[in-house]
């Protein structure tokens, strides 16, 4: 069986593919796996094994009709991560993430129905449903996205609902919450503080720190797309839940006392301009159809990231661009290859 991976040397796309690699989901234990990914500033190729006998990797964009017409004939099913996905840098400059979210997916979706992949999975967010102040939304919630981020996230999933239904293709969306773990960017809340803190920075906290966020720890978020993948119905929407909701006051707390600080290291900053106040999942959807439960608590999990960048400040330690500007230019630094070409990894 041979599985392409976009967005594959992402955070959670890698973390797929790594235990796709490492034979940990029943079914795809022998599988090949092709990842595309355009290495923007938000992934790294250091995510993957540098020489694996079933990893072809390919450096491209998704926008690339011409790569995608190359890339995915041939393969049997394809897992869909690649996104722009940072709240902040969507409000700076919305465009990129219509065009890599919306347009994208729309160009992989087109190819993977003339090219009859037989099964896809679209990844999505939970931020889609926009916010809820209680209760928790499940997969008949009307979208409501509110940042632009979220709205691209919610066009890509009518994107490929459209698809199913036009063109029949195999394909099934899920929900997740918010995701932590080892190799995510720095710029995402979890090993921002962490990495703060270990830098002699202080920690940011938008407005009183009241909003509200459901924790899901990478791997029990992986593990749930590979039921997905193996067992969901096309067309059907499956949302990933986590085990806990904090406020991000709370989540600044618990990290404090990993570190052994106090909250003078915090420090308030302005709330977004768009700030949604709660996300909550219903996941007894997959849970019911599908068998799935999260399996790390969420203490164990901080804990094990926690230490993760602490033990890996090589990965982490380097300059990374704020929203605006810097970011562009850091994307654009990196050299491109010619769409297409196969780097010298492992071609297999």
């Amino acid at each position: 069986m041979r599985i392409l991976v976009t967005g594959g040397a992402g955070f959670i796309g890698s973390h797929f593919t790594r235990c796709l690699l490492d034979g940990r989901y029943p079914g795809f234990e022998d599988c090949a796996v092709t990842v595309v990914d355009k290495l923007t500033y938000a992934s790294d190729r250091r995510n993957l094994p540098a020489v694996h006998p079933r990893l072809t990797f390919v450096r491209g964009d998704i926008c690339d009709v011409a790569l995608l017409r190359e890339v995915v004939p041939g393969h049997d099913a394809v897992v869909h991560f690649a996104a722009e996905s940072h709240v902040d840098r969507s409000i700076d400059d919305p465009a990129p993430f219509f065009e890599s979210n919306v347009m994208g997916t729309h160009r992989l979706m087109a190819e993977c129905a003339r090219s009859a992949v037989a099964r896809v999975v679209h990844v999505s967010t939970d931020e889609v449903y926009g916010s809820i102040s209680e209760g928790s939304w499940d997969e008949r919630c009307v979208l409501e996205p509110n940042s632009p981020y979220a709205a691209s996230k919610a066009a890509s999933d009518a994107v490929v609902r459209s698809y199913w239904r036009t063109y029949d293709l195999d394909v099934s969306i899920t929900r997740c919450a918010n995701n932590y773990g080892p190799y995510q960017h720095v710029e995402k809340v979890i090993p921002r503080f962490v990495t703060s803190l270990f830098t002699g920075r202080d920690i940011t906290l938008h407005g009183d720190g009241s909003a509200v966020r459901e924790w899901l720890h990478v791997d029990d978020h992986c593990r749930a797309i590979s039921l997905v993948l193996a067992k969901g119905r096309a067309g059907e929407v499956y949302n990933i839940g986590g085990d806990v909701e904090l406020t991000n006051r709370a989540l600044a707390e618990r990290i404090l006392r990993l570190a052994g600080a106090d909250w003078d290291r915090v420090r308030h900053v302005a709330d977004r301009k768009v700030q949604d106040q709660r996300y909550s999942l219903d996941f007894r959807k997959i849970s019911e159809e599908l068998g799935y439960q999260p399996q790390i608590r969420f203490a164990d999990g901080l804990t094990e990231v926690y230490h993760w960048y602490r033990e890996n400040r090589a990965w982490w330690a380097m300059p990374y661009p704020e929203p605006r500007s810097t970011a562009n230019a850091l994307a654009n630094s990196v050299p491109a290859l010619p769409a297409g070409r196969v780097l010298p990894v492992q071609v297999g």
